[in-house]
C-alpha cells in the first residue's frame, strides 16, 4: 500500500526522519478497539499496542493514538502484536470534552482535511446544534462543510439550507440524500485522492448510510430511526478510517450524544463571526455584551438585526468555554504541585542514598 494514498505528506516525512531506526515503519491508525490499534502501512495491515515507554511518559488521554493519526510503529509477527513508539505531529484534531462533566479531552479523529458536519432533515432541524459542531470544527484545524442529509424527506429542504447558511456564514452547505445519492458526489468532490474527511453528527443522521452509498456496498451497519422521538441507535460503535473508490479517505464516527466544548475564544469568534464583527463597535473593548452601555450586540438585538436564539447560543458556548478554562487552570496547578512533590521526594531519596 502506498503511503501517499493514505495521506502521507512531506512534513510527515521530515518528522519521521528524526525518529527512524531499524525495524520501525510509519503507519496510519484505521481503527482502535480497547487499546489495540489497526494500522495501515506500506508493509500491509497489522495490529499494535502502545509501548510501555510510551504509556509511562504519557498521561493525557489526548496524547494517545486516535483514528487518523500517523504513528511510528514496529510491526508484529504471527504470534505477537506490533508496538507503537511515537505519534507524528497532528495536522488537525477534532477534540471534544469527555461526557459526564470530566475535564479530559477525547480525540474523535485526527489529521482530517475536512470535517463534514452531518444533520438529518427527517426530523426537527436544529441550527443551534450546528453552531456547536462548528466551534469544535474550527478548533480542530479542519475546514467545516455542512451536509444536510435526508433532504428527500423534508418538505422544504431549501429553507433548511438557508437556515444553515445563516448560522454558518462562509461555510459550504450541501443538501444530500444517502438514499437517492443526490448531492453526495458534489460534496465529496471536495476530497481528492489522499485527502481525509471525517463525518460528524448525532445518531440517526445517516453517516453510515453516506459511507455505504459512496463505497457502493454495505460497509457500515445502519438502523431505522425510532418513530417515537426521531432518535437513532448507535449502530456505529467505533471510529474507522476507510478508503473510497475515488482514493479519498473518510473517517466514520459514532453519533455524539453530547457535544461538550473543548475550544477557545478564537474558534468561538469564527463560529459567530457576525457577533464578533458587532463587538468591534462596542464602547468597551472587554464588553461582555450582557448589560454594558453602548453595546453594539445589545443594540443589534433591540433592532432585530441579531436573533435572540443565536445570541443565547453564543452566550452558552462562551460560558462553557470559560468555565472549562478555569477548570483546566486548577487542574494544571494540581498536576504541577504533584510533579514537584515527586521531584522533591526523588531528591530526598538521592541524598539519603548518598548519606549511606
Amino acid at each position: 500500500m502506498n503511503l501517499h494514498s493514505l495521506g502521507w505528506t512531506s512534513n510527515l516525512a521530515d518528522a519521521v526522519a528524526s525518529k527512524s531506526r531499524p525495524g520501525l515503519v510509519p503507519a496510519r491508525v484505521s481503527r482502535e478497539d480497547r487499546g489495540v490499534y489497526a494500522l495501515l502501512s506500506e508493509q500491509g495491515h497489522f495490529q499494535a499496542e502502545v509501548s510501555g515507554k510510551f504509556r509511562h511518559r504519557t498521561s493525557a488521554r489526548t496524547d494517545y493514538p486516535a483514528v487518523g493519526d500517523w504513528v511510528v510503529a514496529e510491526p508484529g509477527d504471527a504470534f505477537s502484536c506490533g508496538m507503537i513508539h511515537e505519534i507524528l505531529p497532528r495536522r488537525s484534531a477534532f477534540i471534544r470534552r469527555v461526557a459526564g462533566g470530566q475535564s479530559q479531552g477525547q480525540v474523535v479523529a485526527a489529521n482530517a482535511d475536512i470535517a463534514f458536519l452531518v444533520s438529518g432533515l427527517d426530523r426537527e432541524f436544529k441550527p443551534r446544534r450546528i453552531e456547536r459542531y462548528l466551534t469544535l470544527a474550527w478548533e480542530s484545524g479542519a475546514d467545516p462543510v455542512i451536509l444536510l442529509n435526508k433532504a428527500d424527506l423534508h418538505a422544504q429542504p431549501e429553507k433548511a439550507r438557508l437556515q444553515a447558511e445563516a448560522v454558518a456564514p462562509g461555510v459550504a452547505v450541501y443538501l444530500v440524500s444517502a438514499a437517492t445519492g443526490d448531492g453526495l458526489r458534489d460534496s465529496l468532490a471536495l476530497l481528492g485522492p489522499g485527502r481525509t474527511g471525517v463525518l460528524l453528527g448525532s445518531s440517526g443522521v445517516g453517516k453510515s448510510s453516506i459511507i455505504n452509498a459512496l463505497i457502493g456496498r454495505k460497509a457500515r451497519t445502519t438502523s431505522v430511526v425510532r418513530e417515537a422521538d426521531g432518535r437513532g441507535r448507535h449502530t456505529t460503535t467505533h471510529r474507522q478510517l476507510m478508503i473510497l473508490p475515488t482514493g479519498a479517505i473518510l473517517i466514520d464516527t459514532p453519533g455524539l450524544r453530547e457535544i461538550q466544548l473543548l475550544a477557545d475564544e478564537k474558534s468561538l469568534d469564527r463560529s459567530f463571526g457576525d457577533i464578533d464583527e458587532l463587538a468591534a463597535s462596542c464602547r468597551f473593548r472587554d464588553c461582555s455584551h450582557n448589560g454594558e452601555p453602548d453595546c453594539a450586540v445589545q443594540d443589534a438585538l433591540a433592532e432585530g438585526l441579531l436573533e435572540m436564539e443565536r445570541y443565547e447560543s453564543w452566550l452558552r458556548q462562551c460560558k462553557e468555554i470559560r468555565f472549562h478554562q478555569r477548570e483546566q487552570d486548577v487542574l494544571l496547578r494540581i498536576q504541577e504541585k504533584r510533579r514537584w512533590k515527586t521531584i522533591q521526594k526523588t531528591v530526598r531519596e538521592v541524598y539519603r542514598c548518598k548519606g549511606r
